[in-house]
Formats: structure tokens, sequence, C-alpha cells
């Protein structure tokens, strides 16, 4: 599996090398030398050796967070991604609740069910990726803040038709499991946490896949996580 999508700026970015071909799709293989050029320690395993944790993606479970904490949802089927809608809103520039509204309309469309999420300790503020957003750690990659606060998201998100999620007690996850293999997902364990990042995902929603990924990657290093990957292949 890989990812169709130029790498050649980002590849360059990253490792200080050129690919063989700047048009070549993002490989597992790549993405894990990425990952380890950052620190971190990633493998590549293939579905059949995780079989027991993935699950297809079902129509009634919500687009959420990566975040491995409990959650007082229970459709955890559906796509994870970093701050639920809000990964598509950071990775095409979108900055206001009217932007939002319609990535909530175009979530539905697309057959998942849009959430954004909070906890109860922070409220709202307690989705770590919109928290580093908001306050402008992710500046220096070049993405602009959003015009409205975590309530204003959230209410934006409600008005739209999308789900809040709140999520329960302080971080443990252990691992980072980037999932490839299209329409499947893993469900969140609150007492063996791992973030979960269906990468698949961010292709069906045409975002630039690196970007996202190195998003992604940068908020787990942001937020003191584990530099620690399991990459799913089919």
């Amino acid at each position: 599996m890989c990812f169709h999508v130029k790498i050649g700026s980002f590849w360059n970015k990253l490792t200080g090398k050129a690919p063989a071909d700047d048009d070549a799709p993002l490989t597992p293989e790549e993405i894990k030398v990425i990952l380890e050029g950052r620190g971190w320690d990633a493998e590549i395993v293939k579905a059949s050796d995780v079989s027991s944790d993935m699950v297809d993606v079902a129509p009634t479970g919500i687009l959420k967070c990566v975040d491995g904490r409990g959650s007082d949802n229970t459709a955890l089927r559906g796509p994870k991604m970093a701050g639920g809608i809000y990964a598509i809103a950071h990775n095409r520039g979108v900055t206001t609740t009217d932007g939002l509204k319609a990535i909530v309309e175009e979530v539905k469309g697309k057959g998942h069910v849009p959430s954004v999420h909070g906890d109860d300790s922070s409220d709202m503020m307690g989705c770590g990726f919109f928290k580093l957003w908001v306050t402008g750690r992710f500046d220096d990659m070049g993405y602009a803040r959003p015009e409205f606060d975590a309530d204003q998201g959230a209410a934006a998100v409600r008005e739209a038709g999308g789900f809040i999620e709140m999520h329960h007690g302080k971080h443990m996850e252990n691992i980072v499991m980037i999932n490839l293999v299209e329409g499947k997902t893993l469900e969140p364990i609150e007492d063996d946490q791992r973030f979960i990042v269906d990468g698949w995902a961010a292709g069906k929603f045409g975002l630039d896949v690196p970007k996202y990924l190195l998003a992604c990657a940068a908020t787990v290093e942001m937020l003191g996580g584990p530099k620690k990957a399991k990459l799913i292949i089919p």
C-alpha cells in the first residue's frame, strides 16, 4: 500500500536526501524511515499480525480523535484522525466556524459521523491537538491558527449535526498505531492505551498526506507521548 502524493520536498526536508522519483508514492517503508529520523522506534506489521485488533469501519462510528483515553461514547468504530474533524480543517487551512460546518457536512456525506472532543478536566480544551493548534504550536509548520476557540468550535460542530465526545482519565498511551488498511480501524482500550491514526482516512478526504502524518508525529512529540509506532499494512 502507498499514498499517491508527491514527496520530493517533504522527503528532502526530513531526511536531507532526494527520493529516486519525485513523483513516487509515499510508502510505509518511507514513513518508517521518516519517523526513525525523528528519533522514533517504528516497525511495519501486517494486518494479519494484529487481526484480533482490527475491525471494519462502521457508518455509525464517530470519526474521532486519535486519543486513547476512555470515552463517554461507545460508537468507536469510526476512522481516527488527530482532533477528529479538526484534522481536516487544520490540514486544509480552514480557520472559520463556517468552514468547520462545511467539513461536518462533507464527513456526513462520505458516510461517517463527524466529531470533536473535550475531556473531564479541561472541558473542550481537553483535546491536545486543538490546544496545540489554537495556541500557535503549529505556527512554525505553516499552519494558520483557528479564528474560533474550543467552545465555539464545538458549538459549530454540534449545530451542523456533529457529535461532541468527552474523554476521561489521564493520557497513558504506550504506542502509536498507524493504520494504513483502508476501511479498517482499531478501537481504543482504556486500560491499554494507544494512539490510533487511520492514515488511509487522510487520503479519503484528499488531505496532504505527508503533511498530515508529520503533524500527527509532531503532536505526539509536543504532548510528550511515546515515540514508538507500528505501521499496519494489508
